[in-house]
């Protein structure tokens, strides 16, 4: 424990040592950084700010408005959403064009400013 703060998005750890990852970070002294690796043994305390997106919720709700097998496909690894395989959604929004991204995006829209409340 080096007294050190770190404010990061999380990226990964790894069980074993319980190390941890942080991108687009910052340290109490104000110094920026692209990636730190902290080291288990180094970690006293972990704070979470924000909630993080939660796909899973958002891909029940598009379930229920495309109800057909196979149309909405959870991708945890990649942060993604797949819409009949070719409407993309990811914490960052809708990617595709036509009517059927538009109505994913309205969707997408309200799940986003219900969850902010």
């Amino acid at each position: 424990v080096t007294g050190k703060q770190y404010i990061g998005k999380f990226e990964g750890y790894d069980d074993k040592s319980l190390s941890l990852c942080l991108s687009d970070v910052k340290d109490s002294e104000g110094k920026t950084y692209h990636k730190v690796f902290i080291y288990g043994h180094n970690i006293a305390e972990i704070i979470e700010i924000e909630q993080p997106f939660d796909l899973k919720a958002l891909a029940e709700r598009l379930e229920k408005v495309f109800p057909q097998k196979g149309a909405v496909k959870v991708l945890e690894e990649a942060g993604m959403i797949l819409v009949f395989n070719k409407i993309k959604v990811t914490e960052k929004g809708v990617e595709g064009e036509g009517p059927l991204a538009e109505r994913v995006k309205r969707i997408y829209d309200e799940f986003v400013e219900e969850t902010k409340k």
